[in-house]
């Protein structure tokens, strides 16, 4: 089975996928952090396709950003400044060609991820 990477963000504090929410991909080789890909999510909280395709796909060391400031801002919640979470950053190891799905379980004031399937 080719490898490929898929995300799903969920809204934990109002129950339900986070919509239009900015991810970026980023691939890092020793000092060099490269953008991969930039999509947003769709209404069920995913992206319409893979954030790396099987194509694309090599092992490696990557990190996701998660835009979620500008989401919670959508969403009506009220603004600080700073924000108290704006990108949320998860670096992470893709050791063999596999599907890697990394999801976000997000709130206001905190999140959480794991490989999933």
């Amino acid at each position: 089975m080719a490898g490929y990477l898929s995300t799903h963000v969920l809204d934990t504090a109002l129950g339900r996928p986070a919509r239009g929410l900015k991810i970026e991909l980023f691939r890092l080789d020793a000092n060099t952090r490269s953008l991969i890909n930039t999509l947003f999510t769709n209404d069920d909280g995913r992206t319409d396709a893979p954030i790396l395709p099987a194509p694309d796909f090599a092992t490696g060391i990557y990190e996701l950003v998660f835009h979620v400031g500008a989401y919670l801002d959508a969403t009506g919640v009220a603004p600080e400044t700073p924000r108290f979470l704006d990108a949320v950053p998860i670096r992470f190891g893709m050791s063999e060609e596999s599907h890697y799905h990394v999801p976000l379980l997000l709130s206001p004031y905190g999140y959480s991820t794991y490989r999933g399937s």
